[in-house]
C-alpha cells in the first residue's frame, strides 16, 4: 500500500526525477516562465514556492539548503536579493500554470508556468454608508392649566420673562419700502390754489417769450431790408463802372493807332522826294 508518499514519479528514477526538477527550478527562477507538461508544471510549484520561502529567510542556513538544489551562484543571488524583496508581502502562491493546448508530436498537453507579480491585491472593503433616519419630533401634549401645578407655573415664569427681555432687546427688522403704507395728510384749500397759481404762471411764461421774439423780428425785417437794398445797388453800380472802362480802353487804342499812320505818311512822302 502507498500510504505517505506524495508526488507524482512521473515514470521515472528517483534520481533522474530530482535532476529534472533541480535543472527546472532553475530555469523558471531565471526566466520567470517555461512551457512544461501539467503534470510536471503542477509538481514544480512545490519546489518553486520552497526556493522562494528559503529566499525570503535570507539566512547562511537557507543559503546553503538553496545551493544543494540551484547549483548556478548567480540564481541563488537573484533568489535572495530580488525575487525575496518582490514577494516580501506575499505569503504563498508565488506562481501560476495556465492551459496552453496539446503538443504535437505525442499530444500531451501543455502549460505555462510562471512566476506572479510582487504586488498584492487587497481587496477593498466596502464601507457601509449608515443612513441616520431622519428624527420626527414628536408633538408635545398640550397641557392645560388646571392639570399644571402651582410649582411648576411658578419655575415656568421666570424662563418665560427672560424669553420676553431677549425679544424686547433684539431689533425688529427693517421692512421694505414698499410694504410701508403712505399716509396722506390733508392739504389746505389756499396751498392748493397758491399751487395752482404757480403752476399758471409756469404755463404763461414761455407763451410771452415767444410773443416778445416775434416782435423783435419785425422790427428787425425793415432795418435789414433796407441795408439789403443798398448793397444790390452799389454791386449795380460797380458792375457799370467796370463795363465802363472796358470800353474806354479800346478806343484809346484806336486813336493811338490813328496818331501812329498819320506820322508814317509824311514821312513817306519825304523819303519819294
Amino acid at each position: 500500500m502507498r500510504h505517505g508518499k506524495s508526488g507524482r514519479k512521473l515514470n521515472r528514477t528517483s534520481s533522474h526525477r530530482l535532476a529534472m526538477f533541480r535543472n527546472m527550478v532553475t530555469s523558471l527562477l531565471d526566466h520567470e516562465r517555461i512551457y512544461t507538461t501539467d503534470a510536471k508544471a503542477k509538481e514544480l510549484r512545490r519546489w518553486a514556492d520552497w526556493m522562494i520561502t528559503l529566499g525570503k529567510r535570507g539566512d547562511l542556513h537557507a543559503r546553503r539548503q538553496a545551493q544543494e538544489v540551484i547549483r548556478d551562484k548567480r540564481v541563488v543571488h537573484k533568489l535572495f536579493t530580488d525575487l525575496a524583496q518582490r514577494y516580501q508581502a506575499r505569503s504563498g502562491g508565488y506562481t501560476r500554470t495556465v492551459k496552453v493546448g496539446f503538443r504535437a508530436g505525442d499530444s500531451a498537453p501543455v502549460s505555462l508556468i510562471e512566476l506572479m507579480t510582487g504586488e498584492t491585491a487587497k481587496k477593498k472593503k466596502k464601507k457601509r454608508k449608515v443612513r441616520k433616519a431622519a428624527e420626527v419630533e414628536a408633538p408635545e401634549p398640550k397641557v392645560s392649566e388646571a392639570e399644571v401645578p402651582e410649582e411648576v407655573q411658578e419655575e415656568v415664569a421666570p424662563e418665560e420673562a427672560a424669553e420676553k427681555k431677549k425679544r424686547k432687546k433684539r431689533k425688529p427688522a427693517k421692512k421694505a419700502k414698499a410694504d410701508v403704507p403712505v399716509v396722506e395728510e390733508p392739504v389746505e384749500p389756499e396751498v392748493v390754489e397758491a399751487e395752482a397759481a404757480k403752476a399758471a404762471e409756469e404755463d404763461v411764461a414761455p407763451q410771452k417769450k415767444e410773443k416778445k421774439r416775434k416782435k423783435a423780428k419785425k422790427t428787425e425785417t425793415p432795418a435789414a431790408e433796407e441795408s439789403l437794398e443798398a448793397e444790390v445797388a452799389a454791386a449795380e453800380t460797380s458792375e457799370a463802372e467796370q463795363q465802363e472802362t472796358k470800353e474806354e480802353k479800346p478806343s484809346k487804342k484806336r486813336k493811338s493807332k490813328k496818331k501812329a499812320k498819320a506820322s508814317e505818311e509824311p514821312q513817306e512822302e519825304t523819303d519819294k522826294k
